[in-house]
Order: C-alpha cells, then structure tokens, then sequence
C-alpha cells in the first residue's frame, strides 16, 4: 500500500490518496479548492495511472471536503461520510460565509453513509471505520491493522486534539473516544492527520498532554 499527502486550501488541510499495486485507489478528505490544488490531485492520479475507488470523508467540515464535488464529478464515484455530519454538507454555503471564503462548486448530496465497524476495501487492504464524535458529531476515522495506520482527521494531531468548540462538539465525548479506540492500538500505528504532521500513537500516549 502506497500513501501520497497533499496540503491543500488555506486551511492547510491534508488530503490522502490511498493506492495499491494494482492501481486501485481510494481518496480520504479532498480539500482541493482551487482550480490548481485540482489539477495538482488529477495530475498524480493520472501519471500513475490511478482507478479511483472510494472517496471518503472522515468528516464534513468544510476544508476536508471542498474537493468532493471535483472528485466526484471526474472518477464518477458517490462520498461517503456519516450520517451525523450530514447537516454541515447541507449548508456549505453558510460554513463559506463564516470564514468569507466563496464556493466554487455546489455541494454534493451525501448518499453512502459510514457507521462504526463499516470496512473498506481497497483490494487486500481493509480499513475500518470508528466513530469518534467530538469534534463534529459524526467524525470517524479509518483504521488498517495490516498496514499499521490510521487515518483521523481532525480527531488527533501530533501533540494537540481536534477543537471541540465548533458546531455541535463535544469535549468529553472526544477525549472518551481518543482513550477507548485510538490509544489502545498498537503503539507503532501511524496516524495520518487532517492538518500537520504524522505521528504514532505511541508517541501521543506519551507526550500529548490533553489526553
């Protein structure tokens, strides 16, 4: 399995193209927002000859999907993200307006959705989905035992955890989450977050100091 990183948007948020030998791939959290940031993700998935598979979201906040529409719409493949995320699809327009930044592409509709223990496939790889609400209520991160990683979104970063004061957040049930289903894998996973650095879990259990 083979992972490539783009920072994209001003919100420096990391999308993920996830991809195999036999050139399926599935892409997590395009936040693709300009007509450039487009074309450098098309440009990678061409030259390496690259079957999109699966688009998903780890949640709705506005910078981890920006580029769904523009995914969508050229490897002709549906999102998916969970159900309680789903309002923040709806009104894109209204997260646009907060941070005065314009729409490029209509919002999609969200027809596939993603519940705790769904599983992914990606030819042999498998990722399953946690549910860790917290920092939007219907944030989920996608775990590969067999590659060692895991890919959380705004739920964790190196050193610091996913702000839980926006809409609908809830400290408590972010931290319960961290503690229960992402520090009790193996401490060598790696984390691939939604901004910043990677990180291993070993390395948060003994030096990030929210949880």
């Amino acid at each position: 399995m083979k992972i490539q990183h783009f920072t994209f948007n001003p919100f420096q948020e990391n999308t993920y193209i996830v991809y195999n030998e036999e050139k399926e791939a599935m892409i997590i959290d395009p936040g693709c927002y300009s007509e450039k940031e487009e074309s450098i993700l098309n440009e990678f998935i061409v030259s390496n000859i690259l079957k999109v598979k699966l688009l998903v979201n780890t949640h709705l906040h506005i910078d981890h999907c920006f580029g769904n529409a523009f995914v969508e719409r050229t490897y002709h493949v549906k999102a998916f993200a969970n159900r309680e995320d789903e309002f923040l699809l709806k009104d894109m327009a209204g997260q646009a307006k907060i941070f005065r930044i314009p729409l490029r592409h209509a919002a999609s509709s969200l027809e596939n959705y993603i519940h705790e223990n769904d599983k992914f496939a990606l030819g042999s790889e498998i990722f399953e989905a946690f549910q860790i609400p917290g920092h939007s209520p219907g944030s989920v991160v996608l775990y590969n035992a067999k590659s060692g990683c895991v890919f959380v979104g705004d739920v964790l970063f190196q050193g610091s955890i996913g702000r839980s004061d926006l809409q609908k957040g809830n400290y408590q049930s972010l931290i319960e989450g961290i503690r229960e289903k992402l520090l009790t894998l193996p401490d060598e996973t790696v984390v691939y977050c939604g901004h910043g650095p990677t990180t291993t879990i070993g390395h948060e259990k003994a030096n990030n100091p929210f949880i």
